[in-house]
This record gives C-alpha cells, sequence and structure tokens, in this order.
C-alpha cells in the first residue's frame, strides 16, 4: 500500500516470457521511505500468448487472467475486471523497457491528489535505439494534434502510468487496440480531470516488438491513435451540436419571459 491506498498493478501482455519475470520481479521488490510494499497486486492478462508467459508470471508472484483475441485494450480491461479493491491501478508494460521503481512517483501523484500521472519518456532520459522513428514521430504529431484540439499541452502517449481507480471508472474506457492510452488522456482532458506527466527512463526492450517491431503493427498503431483522435473530436463536436438547440431554446424562453413582464 501507498499511505494506506491499495496500489494494483495491470501488465498486458503477448509473448513476454523472457521479459516478463523481470518486470514482476522489480515491482515485488518497489518500497516506501519507511521500508513497506508499495504494490497490493499485480494482474497479468496474457493476450494469447503462444509461449510460457502466463506460468512465468505465476511463478514470479502476479495473478495472470486471459483474454484470448489479441487487442492492448482488451487486455487491460480484461485485466482491470480482474483487480481486487483498487485504489491506485499502475499501467506497466511488460517488455521491461521502464524501470519499476519509477512507478513511485506516479503513484505518489495520484496519492497527492491527480487524477492520472503519465510517465513521459520525452521528458525523461532514454536509450538509444529505444523508441524507433515511427514511435518518435507518431508520439509528436499526436501531442501536436491534442494541443490544436484541446489546448493541452503533452509531450508523450507513455503506456507506463497511474490513475486513480475511481477517475479509471469515470472514464468509462471502451478501446479495444491500439488506441487505449491516447483514449484515457484525451476523456481525462475532456472531463477536466487533474493530469500531472512525470518524467522516466527508457531503455530498450527485451525481445520483439508486436507493434513498433513489424510494419503492420507500426500502422495499425498509427490508424488506432489518429482514430481515435478524430474519435474523440467528432463525438465533442456532436455533444456540442446536440446541447446547443437546447440550450438557446431555455435562453429564447427567459427574454420572452423578461420580454412579458416588461
Amino acid at each position: 500500500m501507498f499511505n494506506h491506498k491499495r496500489v494494483c498493478v495491470v501488465i498486458p501482455a503477448l509473448n513476454e516470457d523472457k521479459a516478463i519475470t523481470q518486470v514482476i520481479g522489480d515491482l515485488l521488490v518497489i518500497r516506501d521511505a519507511q521500508n513497506n510494499n508499495i504494490i497490493d497486486e499485480i494482474v497479468v492478462c496474457d493476450n494469447g500468448s503462444t509461449d510460457q508467459t502466463s506460468q512465468a508470471a505465476k511463478l514470479a508472484g502476479a495473478r495472470v487472467v486471459f483474454e484470448p483475441i489479441h487487442g492492448y485494450g482488451r487486455a487491460c480491461l480484461r485485466a482491470i475486471s480482474a483487480l481486487r479493491a483498487p485504489e491506485i491501478v499502475l499501467f506497466i508494460d511488460s517488455d521491461h523497457a521502464f524501470y519499476a521503481e519509477q512507478a513511485i512517483p506516479l503513484i505518489r501523484a495520484i496519492d497527492d491528489g491527480f487524477d492520472l500521472a503519465i510517465g513521459s519518456r520525452a521528458l525523461g532520459k532514454m536509450e538509444s535505439g529505444a523508441l524507433t522513428k515511427p514511435q518518435i514521430f507518431g508520439n509528436k504529431l499526436a501531442s501536436v494534434l491534442i494541443k490544436v484540439l484541446w489546448n493541452k499541452l503533452v509531450s508523450d502517449l507513455g503506456p507506463f502510468r497511474a490513475i486513480s481507480y475511481n477517475a479509471l471508472v469515470e472514464l468509462q474506457m471502451q478501446d479495444l487496440t491500439f488506441g487505449w492510452t491516447i483514449e484515457m488522456q484525451i476523456k481525462a482532458i475532456q472531463k477536466k480531470l487533474d493530469i500531472i506527466e512525470i518524467p522516466i527512463d527508457t531503455r530498450c526492450r527485451i525481445g520483439h516488438s508486436k507493434i513498433s517491431g513489424t510494419i503492420k503493427g507500426t500502422i495499425g498503431a498509427g490508424i488506432g491513435i489518429l482514430g481515435m483522435i478524430v474519435k474523440r473530436w467528432t463525438q465533442q463536436q456532436k455533444n456540442l451540436d446536440c446541447t446547443y438547440p437546447k440550450d438557446q431554446e431555455t435562453e429564447d424562453k427567459r427574454i420572452h419571459n423578461v420580454t412579458l413582464k416588461n
């Protein structure tokens, strides 16, 4: 626990048996200033692995759930549904690209009152080759679009993040694939939640990326991210269009009533 708040970790995983043991092991040794364990529960969602990911995760100390249909969002949703009494939810990838101990400032930010804490790779130190050129370009493009459309400065769509469980429920996450992380950020902006970016360091992942390591994965991720931006902006405009006539009708009635009284 962190200041008496239960901290639960979600790890989506697909064929990561070479890295998952280290990720879980690093999380379980995190301590607070009083040398108490911070992480209460780790749930790994095996997203259709054909290797020993689930067995390795169990042996390392995590609870494993299964989602056979591939999709980052699907795996996250399945893991969330299995959490036990979470108060702070930490998301981290299963490839060992992140430093587990850097979860502490993310978790502390939620304890301090922020709703969402994003681990920004752009603000931290990045090992050469940790992100591909398409990933770097995609992050910058999405950040620019969010700034233009919602006037919110964003430096990264990093998957290493913490969120209060209450905020997570409020966001009603729906994306099943690559748009998951940006859906969370945009919805949080739209709902005016308290968001903070915290620098985190990034190293080269263990193993081969199923997203940035293939042309199909890179294109799919790009479509998912840009598609989510368009979807959220379009939905916001529809909501504005739906509410305006009602507001205008109310204003017209108010003016009419004032006129009658005069």
